[in-house]
């Protein structure tokens, strides 16, 4: 039988706790990070304008719905 002290025993639980909490906040900034990505894959921002407007199609270069000039397919990017 293997004989561990309380406090040693504590401290290990209390490093596999910490290890978990980190592990699961890397997952959920990890998949945070790809929902914003993914949702920001068809936002495009008016160069006249600046209005940003989502075109999810395939054209070139899209038309800003509020003053009607073409944009060109930049990716935006959050600052």
């Amino acid at each position: 039988m293997i004989q561990v002290s309380l406090s040693r025993l504590l401290y290990i639980y209390l490093l596999v706790f910490l290890a978990a909490v980190f592990c699961a906040w890397i997952c959920y900034e990890w998949r945070r990070k790809r929902r914003e990505k993914f949702s920001l894959r068809h936002r495009l921002r008016c160069v006249i304008c600046a209005l940003e407007f989502e075109d999810r199609t395939e054209t070139l270069l899209p038309r800003c719905p509020r003053c009607g000039s073409l944009n060109e397919r930049d990716r935006l990017r959050i600052i």
